[in-house]
């Protein structure tokens, strides 16, 4: 079974179910795997949903270098919108290029609330700006890692706490990239915040990906990114 929420998940009953729950519901999955950005683009291409069906797009990009830089294309319908963080040389942590009707915010990377507060002020933009449907919003935040670095694992679980539940009450979905192995420490410690874990690795050919429900404490097998 292929689905919007994702390419190449299994078509067992209770994948199907969930997955469509997840969808009309609003969801956050944290995608794991230290494998190569291509991986982490490739799976957030498919979250963020094709071309051909009308998305709000939000991208959220954070200071360093272990993310995706999966950015916005010219070819996605709805409006699309940027939020960046500067580095200390105030350089916005956004992939270049942006198309011209991306509007681009840009916040400073000292404070998690500040942050936090750009990204809530974007989705309630976003949700008044339009009549979403289920699944419509769609949100990518490029990368949790940064912040675990430069800022305490608690307060980073605060701000994600805060987005993925406003991304739910929109009926959105939200993924975020984490550029650690599944069993790393960080993700037994953020697991509870999210709907499911996405796992992600390189194999010759391609990459391959499994899907882990949270609530329902079922994992897919590997297969085909």
């Amino acid at each position: 079974m292929r689905t919007d929420h994702g390419g190449g998940v299994p078509g067992s009953t209770t994948f199907a179910q969930t997955l469509s729950a997840l969808k009309r519901e609003g969801s956050s999955i944290l995608l794991v795997g230290r494998t190569s950005a291509t991986a982490h683009r490739a799976a957030c291409h498919r979250l963020m949903g094709d071309s051909e069906e009308p998305r709000q797009r939000l991208y959220i990009f954070t200071t360093g270098t272990e993310t995706c830089g999966q950015g916005p294309s010219t070819d996605q319908r709805g409006e699309t919108r940027v939020l960046s963080q500067e580095n200390e040389a105030g350089v916005a942590a956004s992939p270049k290029g942006l198309p011209d009707d991306v509007a681009e915010t840009v916040v400073g990377p000292q404070l998690l609330s500040t942050l936090g507060t750009a990204i809530i002020d974007g989705l309630d933009d976003m949700e008044s700006d339009h009549e979403l449907e289920p699944g419509e919003m769609r949100l990518c935040f490029d990368s949790v890692t940064p912040l675990l670095r430069e800022h305490k694992s608690q307060n980073v679980f605060r701000l994600l706490h805060m987005v993925t539940s406003r991304t739910r009450q929109a009926d959105g979905m939200g993924h975020f990239h984490l550029s650690v192995p599944i069993d790393a420490p960080v993700v037994d410690r953020l697991r509870p915040i999210f709907d499911g874990l996405v796992e992600i690795r390189a194999r010759e050919g391609g990459y391959q990906q499994r899907w882990h429900l949270i609530e329902r404490g079922v994992s897919s097998s590997w297969d085909r990114l």
